[in-house]
């Protein structure tokens, strides 16, 4: 009886673990995509023809798709979730105009600036990664009421 409980307790512990690994994003090519260098940040691949937010970096692809990163070996995955924390900088700061399938709300940003991820993630998020978004220091967002003082305000 001991030996069941153990084997059960085991499968319970192991299965969602396993589950969780990886992740169908809808990515298929039928060869290996064509990547462009992203131009203001070298190190950084854009795929243009893909149906998702695509890069290659560090000998990985990096996909952002529905709020969330994925990184995989292969440009068709298998795809295993990242937490924002994790993401290497270098691929942050892609502009904007590189995203293939960017977020609704990213129009009203500047296409030559890495996405706002303060404004995604928050706060101690941009804190601890000491995140300082590259020459975009407006705050779109007081015009529509929901500035957070994310930013020095001069006016004081």
């Amino acid at each position: 009886m001991h030996y069941v409980i153990v084997a059960l307790l085991a499968l319970i512990l192991v299965g969602p673990a396993y589950a969780q690994v990886h992740v169908d994003i809808g990515i298929n090519f039928p060869a290996s995509p064509q990547v462009v260098v992203v131009p203001s940040v070298p190190a950084v691949q854009y795929v243009p023809a893909a149906p998702a937010n695509l890069f290659f970096y560090g000998d990985q692809y990096w996909v952002f798709v529905d709020g969330s990163w994925y990184v995989s070996a292969g440009y068709n995955g298998p795809w295993m979730f990242v937490a924002p924390q994790f993401v290497p900088r270098p691929v942050l700061l892609v502009p904007v105009r590189y995203y293939q399938v960017p977020p609704g709300h990213w129009t009203q940003w500047q296409h030559q600036a890495p996405p706002r991820w303060d404004h995604e993630w928050g706060r101690e998020w941009a804190d601890k990664r000491e995140w300082k978004g590259r020459g975009d220091d407006r705050d779109d967002d007081r015009e529509e009421g929901r500035g957070r003082g994310r930013h020095r305000d001069s006016r004081r």
